[in-house]
């Protein structure tokens, strides 16, 4: 693939609206990539996909199958055959493990997870046929080790490593890289929702709580959402193609898998 092959991809990114995958979303706009932005808030989708070009926004909850096929079917009729998923839909809750109800733990593995396979099961029938396709799973350092407080998110991220090295062997044949990136505490609102249950718990200011997530990281900073989105775009760009099955640590060397 040439580089100017990007401009006949059509990526679906779900959580397009916000964080990571809007940053995701603006790096492959720039390579000339068709957009769809999906996620449950259509306002804020709109809203996002006005300021891209071929952009467009379409309202899904990715738990529900039947909402995925038509958020599917509404996506190619513009756009064609989605070539590139990014799951990046994703929720957390630093919950003790004890008192972590069974429908924290649900919704955590559902909206992490069980998006992920549906999504994945959905676009990959259409990616076999064309011979080429690109899953990028957003994952995260909890996806490669563990931290206190948070296990459900720890146990969904870490199903979304196995998943993506699963179907990175079963669809290797057939054209397609799945591969998985996991970033460290990031500048985004799941961030600052992390920061804001740490001044809570530690009755410390914003700046010490930023600190305390940023130590985390050998280089002692969040990591900025365009890194991630720069190595998303890697990863469906030429050259990646041997790139398959990879769980890709963005985090300063906290974590060497």
């Amino acid at each position: 693939m040439t580089g100017t092959d990007l401009e006949k991809q059509h990526a679906l990114i779900t959580g397009g609206g916000t964080g990571i995958g809007l940053t995701i979303a603006r790096e492959l706009a720039a390579r000339g990539v068709r957009l769809t932005l999906v996620g449950r808030t259509l306002a804020r989708l709109q809203q996002a996909a006005k300021a891209l070009p071929r952009a467009q926004a379409v309202a899904a909850d990715v738990t529900d199958a039947t909402s995925i096929a038509a958020a599917l079917a509404t996506a190619t009729q513009s756009h064609g055959p989605v070539s590139i998923l990014v799951n990046n839909a994703g929720a957390a809750q630093a919950v003790p493990f004890l008192e972590t109800s069974l429908a924290v733990w649900n919704d955590t593995i559902n909206v992490n997870l069980t998006g992920a396979f549906l999504c994945a099961q959905a676009v990959l029938p259409g990616m076999r046929a064309a011979k080429w396709g690109r899953i990028i799973n957003i994952a995260s350092v909890a996806g490669v080790t563990g931290y206190a407080g948070v296990a459900a998110y720890v146990a969904a991220k870490h199903g979304l490593v196995g998943l993506t090295r699963s179907l990175a062997l079963e669809f290797a044949k057939d054209g397609i890289t799945v591969n998985a990136l996991c970033p460290g505490y990031t500048e985004t609102d799941m961030a600052a929702a992390a920061i804001a249950n740490v001044r809570a718990k530690k009755g410390v200011s914003e700046e010490e709580a930023r600190a305390m997530l940023a130590a985390k990281n050998p280089q002692k900073r969040l990591i900025a959402p365009e890194e991630v989105a720069a190595a998303a775009a890697w990863l469906c760009g030429p050259g990646s193609q041997s790139i398959n099955g990879q769980s890709i640590v963005i985090a300063g060397g906290e974590v060497m898998p």
